[in-house]
């Protein structure tokens, strides 16, 4: 029996040659050009690294800083004591605490979308890993997410900071921004994630670190970048 392919997916893959890489730019406007849906959707790039995913010391992370931020809103919770409590709410923290927060988490909650926490801290938030760790919230000093500056994380999760590392399958996949960002917006952002990738490359690895790149949105085709 034959799938119908809608319209709406017709018209995406229109313009596009599945067969060709495009400069980043003309990947990124034709990626505006496409049928646009009901909500607004994410722009994202898809990394496939030359990596041996086994080998522990080629495991790829880092944090970039996206100049026109994500444009989504981040819930972000702060595991802290003393005077950092107030620092944190001051600078923005959407959920502040301490052991009763560690608690909390502990029972189940995890309705934030990035946790930050004072060194201090980690010796009882340790113990979370496993509820944290695969859904990529547990803090760590590399992403900048354990620190006495509770302040200065806050302001640049807030801004757009945002963490990568890849996957069990050599990828990495991150949000460039909204498709109702400008073009100019989206390149700019683009090009600071495939910079911060690159220079995430462990010194083991050997060969072609970055095999391919595509951009998509949410609901869209893949568009294969030229790097």
């Amino acid at each position: 029996m034959s799938t119908k392919v809608s319209k709406r997916i017709k018209s995406v893959y229109k313009n596009i040659d599945a067969s060709k890489s495009y400069p980043l730019k003309e990947a990124i406007d034709l990626l505006q050009q496409t049928p646009k849906v009901k909500f607004d959707e994410t722009a994202e790039l898809h990394f496939h690294l030359g990596i041996d995913v086994k080998a522990s010391d080629q495991n790829v992370r880092g944090t970039v800083v996206l100049t026109h931020g994500t444009g989504r809103t981040v819930k972000v919770a702060v595991v802290c004591q003393g005077e950092n409590v107030a620092k944190a709410k001051a600078a923005g923290a959407d959920i502040v605490g301490s052991a009763d927060l560690i608690q909390k988490i502990e029972q189940g909650y995890l309705e934030f979308d990035c946790l930050i926490a004072t060194p201090d801290m980690m010796k009882d938030l340790s113990k979370l890993g496993k509820v944290l760790g695969p859904r990529g919230l547990m803090p760590s000093p590399k992403a900048g997410t354990v620190t006495a500056d509770v302040e200065r994380a806050l302001r640049e999760v807030k801004a757009g900071r945002v963490e990568f590392k890849n996957d069990k399958q050599g990828g990495i996949h991150l949000g460039v921004g909204k498709r109702s960002f400008s073009s100019e917006k989206l390149l700019d952002n683009a090009m600071q994630i495939i910079e911060a990738v690159s220079h995430a490359k462990p010194s083991s690895v050997k060969g072609v670190f970055i095999k391919s790149v595509y951009l998509s949105s949410t609901m869209g085709a893949g568009i294969k970048v030229a790097l």
